[in-house]
């Protein structure tokens, strides 16, 4: 059975690209949200097996979300998103608790080794 995954990313062409690699490898997107406000909602709702989300984003960043959403369910598998050059925010992610993190612009297979090495 196809992992639960919810992908978060303010901008609509992200999502629509990583729904696309993800759904051509058998796994099944739970859910989409644009904010880090919106992630935590639907985290609550649709408990995904893995969260895919970007690091900046208006109303609350992902870096924040990823310590609300921690804090709520320590077990939550999170992987973080981020440009080139955001190392600062990538450390701070990990050690808030991400699994793992992907550099856009996004690579396919990078994308597929992170989601299989955190929830298989």
């Amino acid at each position: 059975m196809g992992k639960n995954i919810l992908i978060v990313d303010d901008a609509a062409f992200m999502r629509m690209m990583i729904k696309d690699i993800l759904s051509k490898n058998g796994y099944t997107v739970a859910g989409e949200a644009e904010n880090g406000v919106k992630a935590i909602e639907k985290y609550n709702e649709l408990k995904p097996d893995l969260v895919l989300m970007d690091i900046t984003m208006p109303d609350k960043d992902g870096i924040q979300a990823l310590k609300d959403i921690k804090a709520a369910d320590p077990n939550a598998k999170i992987i973080m998103c981020s440009a080139m050059g955001q190392q600062a925010m990538v450390i701070e992610s990990i050690q808030a608790g991400a699994k793992d993190f992907i550099v856009k612009p996004f690579q396919p297979d990078r994308v597929l080794e992170a989601v299989k090495k955190v929830v298989g």
